[in-house]
């Protein structure tokens, strides 16, 4: 694991931080079978970057005022884990900066680690809420337990606080949360039977 992160340096000087890295044993089952069913379902299939997303997310669409808006976002979790790990958070202008690097890093990763070792690495650098850092910094603020001991319920709720925990707040449960948390419950379900997805987190 990265000693510290861009991003957790940067956040540490308005809200500390709280970081405990963990094992992939010591990381629940649930925790990484909702953060594919949130994040992105098509992991263990893609090669770090999922580009019938990006095509899809590039898109346009016309909101309410008729002006042309490009579509959400289309991070897989092996692109977000490089950011997070070899670079740095924000959008504006430094976000196109940003791209070629982490293009780079995504498939180094890919090659490199691959998927057991990307999805660790990413459930113990994401930000999951104002100075929060990782799966197991989260279910000891939230839930006051091991990340290894989180229920279903439990990890659906932390993951559904992606991809701005700042705003979405497990802990009293924001409505985004509440809305979210379900969604994800569901989308679990779905995929557990996925074998290649149960290769991976098993």
């Amino acid at each position: 694991m990265p000693p510290i992160t861009i991003t957790q340096i940067s956040n540490s000087f308005s809200y500390g931080l709280k970081r405990d890295y963990v094992s992939w044993s010591e990381i629940s089952y649930n925790v990484k079978l909702a953060a594919i069913a949130s994040e992105d379902q098509t992991f263990a299939e893609h090669n770090g970057v999922d580009w019938d997303e990006v095509e899809r997310s590039m898109k346009p669409r016309k909101n309410k005022k008729s002006k042309i808006s490009l579509g959400g976002g289309a991070s897989t979790i092996t692109q977000q884990t490089a950011k997070n790990v070899f670079l740095w958070q924000g959008g504006g202008f430094t976000k196109y900066i940003r791209k070629v690097p982490e293009l780079y890093f995504t498939k180094m990763i890919e090659w490199i680690w691959g998927k057991k070792r990307i999805l660790e690495v990413y459930l113990n650098t994401i930000e999951m809420g104002k100075g929060v850092f990782g799966i197991e910094a989260a279910a000891q603020t939230y839930f006051h337990k091991s990340a290894k001991n989180l229920t279903r319920e439990e990890a659906a709720k932390i993951i559904a606080c992606l991809p701005n925990p700042k705003v979405f707040t497990v802990v009293p449960a924001s409505n985004r949360i509440s809305w979210r948390t379900p969604q994800i419950l569901k989308q679990m379900a779905n995929i557990e039977d996925d074998e290649d997805i149960l290769a991976i987190i098993k």
